[in-house]
């Protein structure tokens, strides 16, 4: 088969994990399989996943001229240049219901992106919550592939920055300084429970944060469990997830999670048989929570022996992505979701929300590649220095 997966950029992030895992598998089994950017960049740059240098990326641009078996678009945004993959069918991998990804208030841009659901695009979730809400919203069926995880790479036994397990548990939080992993909180939230030393892994670019002890920036992924098998708990504090990640990669490597009733957590967190779960937004909770695992060390190891026991019965991402390619192969042989059919799908989206269609596609500076403008490339370093200190003037309210 020649599978395209539609992505908007390669840099780190856990959805572009997930692809690249699914794809790199299909490849070895013997796929033509392509990564499709909307950004137009080099991914040798900053190899994070192995998968990388062994796959091919193009831009879509150069995409458009080749044809294939089937084309995936992975975010909503990518739904809007899918039909510029020459393909025989269409599908969606659908990680999260991402028009949550924005507040109430932006109701325009949350009903556009709702609307993209109901095109029903056959495809494939990652969460049992995802394909229910997608059948109860729109009637959509979808095959459920559980992502999996590198048992080779997450485990108990490897290297360590420092041992857990002192007087003082050491607390990890993940998670890159955008709203919905509401990072700042968390850091906040561990400052005000105490008795315990903080380290920070993520993706945005911070030089320093306080309180902090450690700060791991952008890390490759092989360079991760080193970092959770140094520490006891993970602090995940997540507003919108579809499959959570962290708390399962911290599991395999021998520490327990605090976290919020996130959309997706219940798929393998169990309160106080593997982790602590706390309702959303409720940070005083977070805080007594935190002062348990530390006042208390037996309930600590309970729940690192519940985390262990959860962690063995996971798939490995050789039996989730084996999953995922015989999905394929059933949308292969099902009933096509044509060219013609997405086309016209895009076009009445265009008609019903012409506005917010219009603003996602603007039209192209004149006089050349505007963000080679000095002016321009100063503006954004200035947006990262205002948003860098309103983080950290979060963590301390």
């Amino acid at each position: 088969m020649k599978i395209v997966f539609l992505i908007q950029r390669s840099a780190l992030s856990g959805g572009t994990y997930v692809v690249y895992q699914h794809a790199l598998h299909a490849s070895e089994a013997g796929h033509d399989v392509t990564i499709a950017t909307l950004a137009r960049e080099s991914p040798h740059q900053d190899v994070w996943h192995p998968a990388i240098p062994k796959l091919k990326f193009v831009h879509i641009d150069d995409a458009a001229r080749l044809d294939f078996d089937i084309a995936f678009a992975t975010l909503w945004s990518t739904m809007l240049d899918l039909h510029r993959l020459p393909a025989r069918r269409y599908a969606y991998f659908v990680q999260s219901i991402e028009s949550r990804f924005y507040p109430a208030e932006a109701v325009t841009r949350r009903a556009f992106i709702d609307a993209i659901y109901a095109w029903n695009l056959p495809g494939i979730t990652e969460a049992t919550w995802i394909r229910d809400y997608l059948q109860a919203q729109y009637g959509s069926r979808y095959h459920l592939v559980l992502n999996g995880i590198r048992k080779d790479l997450y485990r108990v036994e490897g290297p360590r920055i420092a041992a857990p397990g002192g007087r003082r548990p050491r607390i990890l939080i993940e998670g890159g300084f955008g709203v919905i992993k509401n990072t700042a909180r968390a850091l906040a939230t561990a400052r005000r429970a105490g008795g315990s030393e903080v380290w920070l892994l993520t993706t945005s670019d911070i030089p320093w944060y306080p309180g902090v002890r450690k700060l791991f920036r952008t890390v490759p992924v092989d360079q991760v469990p080193p970092i959770y098998r140094s520490c006891d708990v993970i602090l995940k504090l997540s507003l919108v997830e579809g499959m959570f990640g962290p708390p399962l990669e911290m599991f395999h490597c021998g520490g327990t999670a605090v976290v919020y009733d996130v959309s997706g957590h219940d798929e393998y967190i169990v309160h106080e048989k593997n982790a602590l779960i706390v309702p959303m937004h409720d940070e005083a909770g977070v805080v007594q929570a935190l002062r348990r695992l530390i006042d208390e060390p037996g309930l600590m190891e309970t729940l690192k022996r519940g985390a262990l026991e959860t962690a063995s019965a996971w798939p490995s991402w050789d039996k989730s992505s084996a999953e995922f390619l015989t999905a394929i192969e059933a949308l292969c042989a099902s009933e096509a979701f044509t060219h013609e059919r997405l086309v016209a799908e895009r076009e009445r989206l265009a008609q019903r929300f012409p506005d917010e269609f219009r603003s996602l596609r603007p039209a192209a500076p004149a006089g050349g590649n505007a963000s080679a403008s000095p002016l321009l490339s100063l503006r954004k370093t200035v947006r990262r220095c205002r948003t860098y200190m309103g983080h950290v003037a979060d963590s301390y309210r």
